[in-house]
């Protein structure tokens, strides 16, 4: 099951702020965060307030906006003590190219709490589908809210997410909302990394993943970039193949960028310091080619 949270009531939400300044630390290896601003607010959802974080570039003019979306541990343990979202080196990477940056932190999840609203149920039967339209819901609301903001233009956002995170953008897919111009998958999927009845460890079910990505692709006509890697532990090249044929068949606009491995395990390539070098161009490619 899943919620359809009507634009209307998100914008009529959009009232809920809490403003708090915090100061930025420097990235290791060297990379410098753009000189910014960096915020927390509390974003209406359905049923619930995600906590996020808003990173701003200089100057008060109205930028394009980016909507940041984090993944989730394999063990659902993890869920309620995860930190804030930061991905420290993609989000610099933005505001130094001028964009608003917001992380939400969905329902289920560290400061935001409250009950999972995006499980997919059991392992044996998954509702990848219907999972990843509530994480949707909650991108929804922090796309409705940061557009309600003096400081954004709201016809130029794009949402990017990774893993669960990624699979979330592909369901927002399938919605095309209104002022979003592209999004982009890294290392999207569900159902990675769990204990399978012989004892191994793998993807639950991964023709559910495939079945689902194509009924998003049925709907969906905005313009998505899906990044994997060949040493992705949770979902290997040929599987993230068959989820974006899929969901191109289906008339979904995708292209995948299929990297050599990264690491010990592709899989954390976004949200490590020293992956930019292997996604930067394809990203700026892709920005470059939207309308």
């Amino acid at each position: 099951m899943y919620l359809a949270l009507k634009r209307p009531l998100l914008a009529g939400l959009a009232c809920l702020v809490s403003w708090s300044t915090a100061a930025q630390p420097p990235v290791s290896q060297g990379t410098a965060l753009a000189a910014q601003r960096e915020e927390t607010v509390r974003i209406p959802a359905p049923g619930a307030t995600m906590v996020a974080t808003v990173m701003r570039p200089p100057g008060e003019d109205r930028r394009p906006l980016v909507v940041i979306n984090h993944g989730s541990p394999a063990d659902g343990s993890q869920r309620l003590t995860m930190a804030r979202p930061r991905y420290p080196v993609l989000s610099s990477w933005f505001v130094e190219r001028g964009y608003v940056v917001v992380l939400p932190q969905r329902r289920g999840y560290g400061q935001t709490g409250g009950s999972w609203a995006e499980t997919y149920d059991s392992c044996e039967s998954p509702d990848y589908y219907g999972a990843g339209l509530e994480s949707a819901s909650d991108i929804e609301a922090a796309i409705a809210f940061m557009h309600n903001q003096p400081f954004v233009a709201a016809d130029r956002t794009i949402v990017v997410g990774e893993s669960a995170g990624g699979w979330a953008t592909i369901a927002l897919s399938s919605l095309n909302p209104r002022g979003v111009a592209g999004m982009v998958n890294f290392a999207g999927g569900r159902g990675g990394q769990q204990t399978l009845p012989s004892g191994d460890i793998g993807n639950c079910a991964p023709d559910a993943l495939v079945k689902a990505a194509a009924r998003y692709g049925a709907t969906a006509r905005v313009p998505m970039l899906w990044i994997y890697t060949k040493n992705d532990s949770f979902f290997a090249p040929a599987l993230a193949r068959r989820m974006v044929d899929a969901y191109a068949a289906a008339g979904g606009h995708a292209s995948l960028h299929a990297l050599a491995a990264f690491g010990s395990d592709g899989h954390m390539l976004v949200s490590s310091n020293s992956g930019v070098a292997m996604w930067s161009r394809a990203l700026a490619n892709f920005l470059g080619g939207l309308k």
